[in-house]
Formats: structure tokens, sequence, C-alpha cells
């Protein structure tokens, strides 16, 4: 194998770093700017050379020579995020491109020169093409590596072939790149690339270490290092012209079909798999549809297929939602469709099931659902998931099907159901006194009322829920919200991050609206909670809406919420109360300003 390096073509612009603040920051690069970093100047552009600033200088002395300069601070990200239109403009041209650092990129000379027919021609083309594409300077050096082509580079020079050791030989030794090697070398006598190739290889490793001989072969032009081309992102998008306007169901699924297939070979080729898809139309008249499907598994090319079909369908046969409500029909029929794998993840392979295949039920509910969405919309299919809270309302949000199930709140859901044995003594046991505690401190106030009271039936049916499972929990207040925290947490050991949530087990239906109620106490006197949480009398009898009282035979509480006392327009405070009917329900009952409320409704 030859030792000859490549034969390189380097594209460089200048001042990349004060470039790219004006690109992205729109700090102008025309006047004196300044980029630092570690408080030294790394780059700066041509009026504050001109003023005498320069590379290494600290901030104040740059500001000493130039007191109108300019000082942006040094971000690769940026310089990064803003070169690469730059490598894309070349990619427009040649193949092969590896990034060397933000605001240069090579690429081997030999393919270009010989389709622009010479390296002259190409140099001027690609410098031609930058311009006029993203506008902007640069230069191009051709030389025998990377490091010698970089270094032509700035001097825009084409280095003809076998001179590039000549060439190297009388530049300072400045140039490798390492300021400390190169004060070493210059306190030794040596000044230029020349003289240090000069020395024996051995030598230079024994003194200067491996670094040092590294440098040493680049100083040589013996630059070994092959370029790292930088592959483009291979196109994975499928698009089908069609002559005749499509606007029939069955020949759309004639034609999502095909195009799902090459879409899942196309994946497949590359060792990927889809989990969101992109689904585009053109009609004849110009009118654009784009829906995006999600997926939580991997779309074969049938799930692809089906999607395709189903969203269609829905398009063409346009509002099916009752009331007129849905999209309208397009007014001409589909010539373009285009499928984008909008996420891709690596084909990991999946373990087929015994009998039949594996999850086959759960994926043709899903296929239903998703056809539904397909033709009422998104909206159509909500599911729920739980998250933080404090009431079982604000613990519920409702997301569509296939969305990503993230909970409005932060926070784990409702703790599980934990039986107590203490607690269910306590629930079965008339006249048990409450145990009283209430919640201060910044943030959230939240007191947790332990102990309830049950009346004599607490043992029967839904009694045992709301009393005795409830109720037999002992909460301790205090004065910050973590206390109410910690006490709410039991013995799981973990502290909530909701103080005030209520025990479970959590309620079964939750009302969209919280019914009005009236609650008496034995002597038909209505009970009222003060606001030092004590209870005027044992709740008897409930009464919602115009229904007939019914009687109370178990009932646990108050659990006080006091949330936004730091916001009198946000504020809310209320206290809730679990119940048991002689009918056997269980309810959540709450009361606010005096008025009581039904919350929600437990098995």
């Amino acid at each position: 194998m030859s030792d000859a390096p490549v034969r390189t073509l380097l594209l460089w612009c200048p001042d990349w770093p004060v470039l790219a603040a004006e690109i992205v920051d729109g700090v102008p690069a025309t006047g004196p700017v300044a980029v630092l970093h570690a408080n030294r100047v790394v780059a700066c552009s041509e009026r504050a050379r001109a003023e005498g600033v320069r590379r290494g200088l600290r901030k104040r002395e740059a500001q000493g020579r130039c007191p109108q300069l300019t000082v942006v601070d040094y971000d690769p990200g940026r310089d990064a995020r803003a070169f690469e239109p730059v490598v894309a403009a070349v990619e427009e041209l040649v193949a092969g491109v590896e990034v060397v650092r933000p605001g240069a990129c090579a690429l081997t000379a030999r393919g270009p020169s010989r389709y622009f027919g010479g390296e002259e021609a190409a140099a001027e083309r690609i410098i031609e093409h930058v311009a006029q594409t993203c506008v902007v300077e640069s230069q191009v050096g051709i030389a025998a590596g990377v490091f010698a082509a970089g270094l032509a580079a700035r001097t825009g020079r084409i280095v003809p072939p076998g001179q590039t050791p000549e060439f190297l030989a009388g530049l300072p030794v400045e140039a490798l790149g390492r300021p400390a090697l190169a004060d070493l070398l210059r306190r030794l006598g040596v000044r230029t690339l020349g003289d240090f190739a000069a020395l024996p290889a051995g030598d230079v490793l024994a003194r200067f270490g491996f670094d040092g001989a590294l440098a040493h072969r680049l100083a040589a032009g013996r630059d070994h290092r092959p370029l790292a081309v930088r592959q483009p992102p291979a196109d994975l998008t499928v698009t089908a012209e069609h002559d005749e306007p499509i606007d029939r169901v069955d020949a759309a699924a004639f034609a999502a079909r095909a195009l799902a297939e090459q879409l899942h070979d196309r994946l497949a080729g590359h060792g990927l798999a889809c989990t969101r898809l992109g689904i585009e139309a053109v009609t004849a008249h110009g009118q654009e549809l784009h829906r995006v499907w999600r997926h939580d598994g991997l779309l074969t090319a049938a799930a692809i297929a089906d999607r395709v079909r189903w969203q269609l369908d829905g398009w063409l046969t346009g509002s099916s939602r009752r009331g007129g409500g849905g999209p309208a029909r397009p007014t001409s029929g589909i010539i373009r469709l285009r499928l984008v794998p909008d996420g891709v993840i690596a084909q990991a392979g999946l373990q087929a099931g015994l009998w039949g295949e594996t999850g086959e039920e759960r994926e043709r509910a899903h296929r239903a659902l998703s056809r539904v969405q397909g033709i009422l919309g998104p909206e159509a299919v909500l599911t729920a998931v739980l998250g933080g809270g404090r009431s079982p309302a604000d613990q519920v949000r409702l997301v569509p099907w296939g969305d990503e199930r993230l909970p409005a709140r932060p926070g784990p859901p409702p703790l599980p159901v934990e039986r107590d044995t203490a607690g269910t003594e306590a629930g079965t046991t008339a006249g048990t006194t409450a145990g009283r505690a209430t919640g201060g401190g910044a943030g959230v106030r939240a007191g947790q009322a332990a102990g309830g009271r049950a009346g004599g039936g607490a043992a029967a049916g839904g009694g045992e829920v709301a009393a005795g499972r409830a109720a037999g929990r002992r909460r301790g207040g205090g004065g910050a919200s973590s206390r109410a925290g910690a006490a709410d947490a039991g013995r799981g050991g973990a502290v909530p991050p909701w103080p005030g949530r209520l025990p479970p087990p959590a309620p079964a239906v939750v009302l969209p609206s919280p019914l009005a109620a009236t609650v008496h106490d034995a002597a038909g006197e209505p009970v009222v909670v003060s606001a030092r949480l004590t209870v005027s009398a044992a709740p008897a009898r409930l009464t919602v809406g115009t229904a007939p009282p019914t009687e109370i035979v178990g009932w646990t509480g108050p659990w006080p919420v006091d949330e936004r006392w730091w916001a009198p327009a946000e504020a809310r405070r209320r206290a809730r109360f679990q119940v048991s009917l002689a009918d056997g329900a269980a309810l959540l009952l709450a009361v606010e300003a005096g008025q009581w409320l039904v919350e929600a409704i437990y098995d």
C-alpha cells in the first residue's frame, strides 16, 4: 500500500465563530466583534483585527485596544448548527464530506476534480455554490492530507501533487496548533516545520513524547489519517403519483397496500422499524392533507397499510360525525400520496406466541380504535392517565388513543389499597373519637384528620369501604406541608409529593360536575364544619338534589385542603368526607364555602 497521504480538498470559512454569531444571534460581523472562551479571544472579525485585537488576548486587553469591541461568548453548539447548511451545500455538489470542525470540511479531491475538469475548477465551483446558497465567504485549499490542505486553505492555495513537504517546510512551527510545543521548539532553535521534520523520528519521540512524534509526522507531510466521511441520512420517505385521481375507498385501499409494503421494505433494508407514521396527500385541486399516526409498538406492513387505508377512508368520505362537525370532504381526488416515517427505531425482532401472534387481541382492538380516530378525529377515542393531585378529579387526564400517556400533574398515581387491621377495627367500632390535625406552612397547607367516626352499621357493605379502610389511618398534623406529606405516606416510607391527598381506596366513578347535597344530623339540623375543622354533629342523613334523604351509617373525615392560599383569586379551601349509606353506596363528599357536594362514588 502506498505511504503517500490522500490528496484532500478542504473548504475553510474564515472567522467562523464570528459568522455563526451573526447567523444565529444577529451580531453584525462587519463591526468589531470578538468571541471569548475562558476570558480569552478565540476568534475576532476583520474590523477587530484592524484595531489590534488578536487571538489569545484577555478580554480587558482586547477591549483596551478596541473600546467599541462587541464581545460574544463562545458556543460550539451554535457554531455547529450554523455550519450545517454549508456542509449541506457542499454535499449538493460532491459526496463524502467530513466535517473537520465547525467552519471547515474536507473531502477527497480526486472525484470532484475529475467531474468538474480539474482541481482549480472544482474549487471555484464549490466556493461559488456556497456563496450563492449560504451567502458565506469561503476558501479552498488542496494538498496531500487534511493537515496540509487546511494550511493551504488559509491562503487559498492549491499545492501541486508531490510538493506538499516543500510547502510545509517554510511554515512556522506555530502552524502545528500546539502552543506549548511550538514555544519549546523555538527555544531549541527549531523555527520552521522543515527544521522540525529534519530531526530524527526516534529522537523526537524520546524527547517530546507521542504527541510530539505525531506533530513530527504532520510537519513532514505524512498525514495518514483517512477521511471519516459523513454519510448523508437515508431518505426513507415513499411517494406514489397517480395519473387518475383517487376518489373511491377501494382504489385508495389498493394504493395504500402497495405504498405500505414499499415503505416497510425500505425500512427493513436499513434495519429500522416505524413507530410514528406521517400520511400526506395532495388532491388534484391542490389541497394538502396531513395526519400523523402514533403506535406504541412496531408498525408492520399490514399495520401501515391499515392506517393509510383508514386515513384515506376518513378523508374521502368526508364528515361522518354527528352534527356535521367532522372535516369536509376534499373537492377532488388524490393524485399524490406520501408516507413519512416520522419516528424510527432499530428493529430488534419479536418472539412469536405459541398459539397465534403475540398480543393479537390487543392489536385488533388498537386497529379498531385507530380506525375510529381516522374517521372521527383523534379526540374521538380517549383514555385515562393517572398522575399526581389531591382530589380524584385532579389525578385523571384524558389523552387521545395512541398519544403519549403523560399525567397532567407530576407525581405517582394514587397509592395502592392497603389493608389496615387497626383501621378496620376503628371503622367497625361505634363512637371512635376522631383525631384532628391541621397542616400549615408555605406552599399548600394540608392537614390530615385521623381516625374516623362510624355509626353502628359501619360493618356493612360500603361502610367498611368508607369507614373501615380509611378511618383507621392516623395522620400527624404540624407546621410545614412536608410533615403533612410524610404523615400521608403512612407506613409506606416514601413521602408523597401531594400532601392532603385522599387515602385509598380510590373512587370508582368521578363525577364530571359535583352534585349539590345537604347533610343533616340526627336532630334534623344541617351539619357544618367550622374554620378549625370542628364538625357540629355526626352526619345522619344525606339528601342529593331532589332525591329523598338516605341514612348515613358510617363516615370518616374531614380531610382538609387549603390550596393556593397565597393567591386570593385562585384560593380554594374545602374539607372532604367519606360516607357509607344505608343502601350500600359509598360516596366522597366535600364541603366548600358552606355547601356540601358529592364528588365521587366508591364501588
